[in-house]
């Protein structure tokens, strides 16, 4: 139950945390990377909530918290569980079954960290942006809250600064290239999102490559993006052309998303995003950039988004960055399960 004058901490984005605490977070993963076993989950649950399908994020969630010494109950509302309503004052007469404020207050007392995974709708991208359903969550629930994922992925975002800084050292100044690449469906844009924000929070100098001015992403990130930059010594700029972008570049990080102002209109996005398929990162690109790695924060439609030549190549990090998932998130776990609160 939450204690009187204080306000819970949760790790809903990595712009609520200071530089100096995400780079305590690498380090702290980086250790259970070495020395896996802990203890700061002895006797403590953690309640992991999936609305959408996952395979690294559920394997890396329920094993590093039994890794950690806790116990994890997995839950997917409306599967196996009641499905939840979450919009306030709602006359609930439709298929939703109990409300977010009993369900948060209740898992509160019965778990001592609550894990959400909610995507958007993709219907009307100026609800989805608000970012409620997780939101909601943290304003019931009187234990700490992290995010699997909604329209921002941090725990992808530690997982590939991680990986990135294991292969390229210090991460300030090195050239970054966030691209769009096909897919033949659109996708949400929270790795994209949240890898235009944690690669200038390092400070590298960030290109953001796709294919028409409709793909740039929401203004709210850019502008986090810029001022991250500004901050932390990088750059931002976008372009759509893609010579220039990979040339020089030190690391190539791909991802594929749907063109914001087409939103919950997807067949009239769809021309656009078929005439680019050319955007898969193959070796005639990644021969352009400075000896780059290249990741992808998976899954990944193979010889779609990137060419198998790509995928097999030393250079590919994709798979470093998926096992530091498990890492990082125990490093979330472990600094939330033992400080949850701070002073208000």
């Amino acid at each position: 139950m939450r204690v009187p004058n204080v306000t819970i901490r949760h790790f809903i984005t990595t712009q609520d945390w200071s530089r100096a605490e995400l780079d305590a977070l690498l380090d702290r993963a980086e250790i259970f990377k070495h020395s896996p076993a802990g203890a700061q989950l002895t006797g403590k649950s953690v309640a992991l909530l999936f609305f959408n399908p996952s395979l690294r994020t559920r394997t890396s969630f329920e094993l590093g918290t039994f890794q950690l010494g806790g116990h994890a109950v997995v839950l997917a509302p409306g599967k196996d569980a009641w499905p939840i309503e979450f919009e306030v004052g709602t006359v609930m007469d439709g298929a939703a079954e109990e409300h977010v404020a009993e369900v948060a207050r209740v898992l509160s007392r019965y778990v001592d960290l609550i894990c959400v995974r909610a995507f958007p709708q993709f219907v009307d991208w100026a609800v989805d942006r608000e970012d409620r359903v997780i939101k909601a969550f943290a304003r019931y629930a009187t234990v700490p809250v992290i995010n699997m994922e909604t329209i921002t992925h941090p725990c992808q975002e530690l997982a590939h600064a991680l990986a990135l800084r294991e292969h390229l050292g210090e991460l300030r100044g090195r050239k970054y290239v966030l691209t769009w690449t096909y897919h033949p469906k659109p996708l949400n844009t929270a790795v994209a999102n949240s890898a235009l924000l944690i690669a200038t929070r390092m400070g590298m100098d960030v290109t953001l490559l796709c294919p028409t001015p409709e793909y740039v992403l929401d203004a709210r990130y850019m502008e986090l993006g810029a001022e991250n930059a500004r901050a932390n010594g990088g750059s931002l700029r976008v372009t759509h052309d893609i010579e220039d972008a990979y040339r020089g570049a030190d690391a190539v990080y791909a991802k594929s998303w749907g063109a914001l102002p087409y939103f919950g209109r997807w067949d009239a996005e769809k021309p656009i995003r078929d005439a680019h398929r050319h955007f898969t990162v193959d070796a005639v690109k990644m021969a352009l950039t400075h000896h780059a790695v290249f990741s992808h924060c998976l899954p990944l439609r193979r010889n779609v988004q990137a060419t198998d030549a790509v995928m097999d190549a030393p250079y590919c990090i994709a798979i470093d960055e998926a096992e530091n998932r498990l890492h990082v998130q125990k490093a979330v776990l472990a600094e939330l399960a033992t400080r949850p609160e701070v002073k208000a």
